[in-house]
């Protein structure tokens, strides 16, 4: 893979217009959503797929979200149903991927799919996201910009200090809101929750007026985020802790002493908007173990686990 000049653009009209022609001619540009930065291409295109896989490390048969400006542009791609529909209202535009059947005809990449024929699409929130896509004015697949595996990035910095020469822009839109990659939620057979997220369980339980079914760890990759192994700093990652270890990292949330503190007040959406650019902070420092306080498992708690578990699993 040859080494490329990777340019970081404003997040104004002219920064957008150049991401959406690099986007055009089959280059990879990173950009903000509201959870974390994605790293686009155009989702029609096969080469420039291709490129988002070798450009992460990121198996083939782990398949990828992808971004869109509206519903109309949705449904092109995929098969709608009530349900689709219900949830679409309820928190599009948002941190929430639906998969469903692809659509016959549909003009997305195979690799984009990873060989199974259901799709995941999202219409994210953040405006510089949105921007783009009507600009492109097409379906982008978008991974998060980061190596496979590794911390996802919330900063533009994040994305180049681990992109850095293997993708040709960055859109640099500041800060991600949320922090955490989007709920995915799977309808093509019984509704399943395929990844935890900033919508919760139990709010989509309310929407669809019945309990949603979970997925289990054992069953096929279905949707990203889904391996055992992923968000993972170089260091180990020591979940529960409730007494500091000498020598780690510590990462803390509520009333508690510790290096960088998710939470001091137990808030966890806020501790969901710190934890991946924290956990890359601490990793920076160069210690071999991070600590990490007790998250309660409830509401966004249950997506904060997810990722912590999953950072924490044998690689």
């Amino acid at each position: 893979m040859k080494t490329l000049t990777t340019k970081k653009l404003n997040a104004d009209s002219a920064g957008l217009a150049e991401a959406a022609a690099l986007l055009q001619d089959g280059a990879l540009v990173a950009f903000p959503t509201e959870t974390v930065y994605g790293l686009g291409a155009d989702a029609s295109n096969d080469t420039a797929v291709a490129r988002i896989y070798e450009a992460k490390g990121r198996p083939e048969f782990n398949p990828l979200i992808v971004h869109l400006a509206d519903i109309e542009n949705v449904q092109q791609l995929v098969v709608w149903s009530p349900e689709a529909q219900a949830i679409a209202d309820a928190f599009w535009p948002g941190p929430l991927t639906l998969v469903l059947p692809l659509r016959p005809g549909a003009k997305v990449s195979k690799l984009v799919t990873a060989g199974l024929d259901t799709l995941a699409v999202r219409i994210p929130e953040a405006p510089v996201a949105r921007a783009l896509l009507r600009a492109f004015g097409g379906p982008v697949a978008a991974p998060s910009a980061n190596r496979s595996g590794q911390v996802s990035p919330t900063l533009a910095d994040h994305v180049m200090n681990g992109l850095n020469g293997k993708i040709e822009a960055v859109v640099d839109g500041g800060r991600c809101s949320v922090g955490l990659e989007s709920t995915i939620l799977g309808l093509a057979g019984k509704p399943t929750l395929l990844r935890p997220g900033g919508v919760t369980q139990d709010e989509l339980n309310t929407v669809l007026g019945k309990p949603i079914a979970a997925r289990h760890d054992a069953e096929a990759i279905s949707a990203p985020g889904q391996m055992r192994s992923h968000y993972a700093p170089r260091a180990h990652v020591r979940l529960n802790a409730t007494e500091w270890e000498a020598g780690e990292a510590r990462l803390g949330f509520g009333a508690v002493d510790c290096d960088l503190n998710l939470s001091a007040t137990g808030d966890l959406t806020e501790a969901a908007a710190n934890l991946f650019e924290y956990m890359i902070r601490l990793d920076a420092s160069g210690a071999k173990v991070i600590g990490v306080s007790p998250i309660p498992h409830l509401g966004l708690g249950v997506a904060i686990n997810d990722r912590l578990s999953r950072a924490a699993a044998e690689r």
